[in-house]
């Protein structure tokens, strides 16, 4: 089986971290997610890296969770993805190393909220975020109901998580998602000059100064952590999010108003 994780550390000490699914996006299946965390860890405790910069293969960051690798009644947030997905969200939360992403594309889900994480996030003019958690009848994950409002501000956030609206590589400059726009063929490239910049101070001030970073951020990451995980239980194989796995699987859009009869809603079967 492929490797859906490529990592490559030159002589400066930054770390290239690549998510190597390009057919799928570079969507996050159980393999992904448990050597991504792998990665994350060993750069951690690498004295050899000083910076990790993190990018997607082929023209994308990540469409986010793959949804295709569920059956019908399987979406993310169920308990075979919920392992993976842990030790990933521990191992880029506990990252006490400058982190900064190139990308473009497409970032959907964990390919968007993974970047409130990130020190620099240099955005090529083709990308494509998007919040997609009212889309799927489900809730925000990754710590995005509290990184987002902290990266933006708390009214923008919340439009973006409710309207689940696409954000382009212009509006993630304004809103402070990304912190430059350049063309495509420039955002790794750039990505990496920056990361070589920093990699050229001693190490333990960067992680100094990044740990500085987590701390005071470290008790609302939890907190939101927390309350993700226990509105995504409740909203796991209910209605909405049924009819939202359907509508994906079946390619058209899902139809939550059908939902909407005032009669009481059927018990989800189980997943």
């Amino acid at each position: 089986m492929a490797a859906r994780i490529l990592s490559e550390l030159d002589g400066d000490g930054v770390l290239l971290i690549t998510f190597n699914r390009p057919e799928k996006k570079n969507a996050f299946d159980e393999q992904q997610w448990q050597e991504a965390a792998a990665a994350f860890r060993d750069a951690r405790t690498d004295p050899r890296v000083a910076v990790v910069v993190v990018t997607g293969a082929g023209g994308d960051f990540s469409a986010g969770v793959d949804l295709s690798s569920f059956g019908s009644r399987r979406e993310p947030g169920s308990e075979d993805r919920a392992s993976g997905y842990a030790v990933f969200m521990e191992a880029l939360t506990e990252f006490d190393k400058p982190l900064l992403a190139a990308v473009r594309g497409v970032g959907v889900g964990i390919g968007c909220t993974m970047l409130f994480h990130c020190d620099v996030v240099y955005a090529g003019e083709s990308l494509r975020l998007r919040l997609p958690f009212a889309a799927l009848g489900l809730v925000p994950e990754g710590a995005s109901s509290y990184m987002l409002a902290v990266v933006v501000g708390a009214r923008q956030a919340a439009e973006l998580l409710l309207a689940a609206e696409w954000i382009d590589a212009a509006r993630a400059v304004e809103t402070g998602i990304a912190t430059a726009a350049m063309p495509d063929d420039e955002v790794l490239p750039r990505t990496l000059e920056k990361a070589r910049d920093m990699a050229k101070f001693a190490v333990g001030s960067l992680q100094g100064i990044k740990r500085t970073l987590l701390a005071a951020r470290k008790a609302g990451v939890e907190a939101a952590l927390g309350a993700e995980a226990e509105g995504m239980a409740a909203q796991v194989g209910s209605p909405e999010n049924l009819e939202a796995i359907a509508a994906f699987l079946e390619r058209r859009p899902p139809d939550f108003k059908k939902l909407r009869t005032g009669q009481p809603t059927p018990e989800p079967e189980p997943i």
